[in-house]
């Protein structure tokens, strides 16, 4: 049950913790006694992959700007924006842009770097601090022309996505991938970077690691030194590690210390993002950028050991045949896959290259294979990124989950029915073939009828891929019970890393709070470090902290992780959390304040500032202050809102928080937080009607969310007719939910934030 006024600090702590990480040391890689070496050596054996790779897009990913490296017009050509101007012009052979803000004075930037090649390229400005920033008007290489890839009204200078904003910060977001050899180089007591990389552009080396030990074994007799030198070995023998090496680019994933570890795990030195509803569809398909890694290991292809060079020559980047013969190498009349470790048990033959198959004249965009089965979304303006899960359309079931597929995309516009009839017609034995995976996902998510039984059908499975159960896994919340907190047991002791870490934070909301800490405790020492990472934080809050005893001994590798990070608000603000856990309340504050110096817009730094102001230094003006602040400096964030209306609460000014809360509701109609606070706000100001209209309202929207449905039994009082009709709605979503032990005598019931109570008798 949510707390109605004042919500405890502790509580928000948890709630807004931003995890980063960092891997340092990494006990998985072991000791790397390899360096780096001069990269024109490498020609002098490879001259066949090096041939590939001059001129790739991994060779050009960035340059010195030069005339044979700057695709743009530096010609005195202006661009103008919503809420910006530019003009690029060339000085003393130099490239430079000159912008200028809405409201602001004109300013020159020399270009220090180039960034991409095709179909766009951005260009990088140096600022102050040794700041490489991506210039948000870029040249579209197809149209030779200039635009801008967030052209929006709200696109000003205190936007996220400016130019100037850390989020467009090159030095942590981008240039390690477009370089070999990269470290950010951040010293803290500066606030400066001093970044350095060993070559421009993607090398040898950057998926190979350091060569020195493989020269070595190049100039030494044969039977001198086994293997090929390599700590990341990529023959044909040990092609497993090729898709994490890959992954360490073509993934959405967030770095972990200052540059990868050679031969690591990826998850020791990058914490991936999961399938979360603003990312993927349920169905897995792509929908926000999140590049090839997290479609391609759902993929049946990746199950039966198709590794990314099968099908791009990995030096070139180019596919292996043209249009679908790089497809037909498997998919063909023999049903043999092209490499005898691929497994081939789910091939099947057949003439997969004619219109008897797909149904589309022959030579048409319709009838190459990744028009259907690699369906793309375009990205920063105009780059078209294809979806490398592999998945065979089925236009009826996407829409009936809620978005498209390639078909629906490709006929956009056209009436659906005849579409979905042609396709019944075209494919009559077609079903789905995830298992009935996407259609429990949507349920869950949905709150429909069977919902925590889809789940739990879906997760005893034993050939879903691990991501898929790490999603599924992230649902149970929702869906408290016996078999949700076993479910969440397992996953703890899953094989699969991405299992593991979307395990421990559901440790605290579905398992007794007497297991806690032992459920936890193996996960503190796991051989991956981003599982450590989140079993250190979510151990923390379970012990409860102390402001008299040192931090455990298994917090110092989470502690060093953010000391790793300090470029970031984020790491600064997880120092605060745990400084205030740990008793070193001296340093929270200093900590909050550098969050906000590296980023006034990093909101939960504000909010925690304004509680610590108020509740542990008793300044509740001061807290106010820096709250009204920031809402005249971002009147559109609802957070500032709703820690405003809070903190009115706590000094009885009801009426100005009322205000507050309906504002914050106001900005973000989808946050259920949000909500139930001003149910409760106006049910004690007297508005019972209102309350209940604003809950019902939300669960309308937002069906599986269990906490408004309580809440709203709790508010219903004489209306026993809807009483039994949202139980009615709960059981079907999940007989086993606590509510209904609790009925019987069989038990306590738990929220699904893990506190007790929250009954409505």
């Amino acid at each position: 049950m949510r707390t109605a006024v004042a919500v405890a600090l502790l509580a928000v702590l948890a709630g807004v913790l931003v995890a980063v990480f960092q891997a340092r040391g990494s006990g998985a890689a072991g000791p790397i006694t390899a360096h780096w070496v001069e990269e024109t050596q490498c020609g002098q054996c490879h001259q066949a992959q090096v041939r590939d790779w001059r001129g790739s897009h991994h060779h050009r990913a960035m340059t010195e700007p030069t005339d044979q490296t700057v695709r743009g017009a530096f010609d005195g050509t202006g661009f103008v924006g919503e809420t910006q101007s530019s003009v690029f012009f060339r000085r003393d052979g130099e490239f430079w842009i000159r912008t200028q803000e809405r409201d602001g004075e004109p300013e020159e930037h020399q270009v220090a770097y180039t960034f991409g090649w095709e179909p766009l390229q951005q260009y990088l400005l140096e600022t102050e601090g040794g700041r490489l920033q991506a210039y948000g008007v870029a040249w579209d290489t197809q149209t030779r022309s200039w635009f801008h890839l967030y052209d929006r009204p709200e696109v000003d200078e205190r936007h996220p996505l400016h130019w100037r904003q850390p989020a467009q910060n090159a030095n942590f977001i981008c240039i390690e991938c477009h370089t070999s050899g990269f470290q950010r180089g951040y010293d803290a007591a500066g606030d400066r970077f001093d970044s350095h990389w060993r070559a421009l552009g993607v090398g040898c080396q950057s998926c190979h690691g350091p060569a020195s030990r493989h020269l070595a074994w190049a100039r030494a007799p044969a039977e001198a030194v086994p293997g090929h030198g390599f700590e990341v070995p990529l023959t044909d023998a040990a092609r497993a590690s090729e898709v994490d090496t890959c992954a360490r680019c073509h993934s959405r994933r967030a770095p972990l210390g200052d540059g990868a570890h050679p031969g690591a795990a990826l998850r020791d030195d990058y914490r991936v993002t999961g399938l979360s509803a603003d990312l993927y569809e349920v169905d897995g398909t792509i929908r926000d950028e999140v590049f090839e890694y997290g479609a391609f290991v759902q993929s049946r292809m990746h199950a039966a050991g198709v590794v990314c060079s099968d099908c791009h020559n990995a030096h070139s980047g180019a596919l292996r045949a043209p249009g679908n013969a790089v497809c037909t190498q498997c998919h063909n009349g023999t049903g043999e896959p092209v490499r005898p470790a691929i497994r081939g048990d789910g091939l099947r033959a057949g003439d997969y290259d004619s219109p008897a198959h797909h149904h589309h004249a022959a030579g048409s965009p319709g009838a190459q294979c990744q028009a259907c089965h690699m369906p793309g979304k375009v990205y920063m303006g105009n780059d078209l990124r294809h979806d490398h899960g592999f998945t065979s359309p089925d236009p009826a079931q996407a829409r009936a989950l809620g978005h498209d597929d390639a078909c629906l995309q490709c006929h956009a516009g056209e009436a659906e029915g005849p579409l979905i009839d042609a396709f019944r017609r075209w494919y009559p034995e077609h079903q789905p073939r995830d298992g009935g995976y996407a259609r429990a996902l949507f349920q869950a998510r949905g709150g429909e009828a069977g919902a925590a039984g889809a789940l739990f059908e879906q997760l005893a499975r034993q050939d879903l891929p691990a991501l898929r159960r790490a999603a599924l896994l992230s649902e149970l919340p929702a869906y408290p019970s016996a078999r949700a907190g076993q479910a969440v047991r397992d996953g703890l002791a899953d094989d699969a890393a991405a299992v593991r870490e979307a395990a421990v934070p559901l440790v605290p909301a579905l398992l007794p709070p007497g297991e806690v800490v032992a459920a936890l405790q193996p996960l503190l020492t796991d051989p991956v470090r981003a599982v450590r990472m989140a079993a250190a934080w979510q151990g923390l809050q379970a012990s409860g902290g102390s402001r008299h005893t040192p931090p455990p001994a298994w917090l110092a590798e989470y502690e060093a992780v953010q000391q790793g990070l300090l470029e970031r608000a984020d790491a600064h603000f997880n120092l605060a959390n745990l400084y205030l856990l740990t008793g070193r309340q001296d340093r929270v504050e200093a900590a909050l304040r550098d969050a906000l110096r590296r980023d006034p817009a990093f909101f939960p730094a504000t909010v925690l500032l304004a509680q610590w102001l108020e509740q542990y230094k008793g300044e509740a003006d001061r807290a106010r202050a820096l709250l009204r602040e920031q809402i005249a400096r971002y009147p559109d964030e609802a957070s500032l809102r709703h820690a405003l209306g809070l903190s009115l609460v706590r000094h009885r000014e009801h009426r100005a928080a009322l205000v507050a809360f309906q504002a914050a509701h106001r900005l973000a109609p989808d946050n259920g937080d949000y909500a139930y606070v001003l149910a409760i706000a106006l049910h004690d100001g007297g508005q019972p009607r209102r309350a209940r209209q604003v809950l019902r309202q939300q669960l309308r929207a937002h069906p599986a969310d269990r906490s408004l449905r309580l809440a709203l039994l709790n508010l219903l009082g004489d209306r026993p007719d809807e009483r039994r009709a949202l139980l009615a709605e709960l059981r079907e979503q999940n007989p086993w939910d606590p509510v209904f032990s609790r009925q019987s005598g069989t038990g306590p019931h738990h929220d699904k934030n893990g506190e007790q109570g929250g009954g409505y008798e």
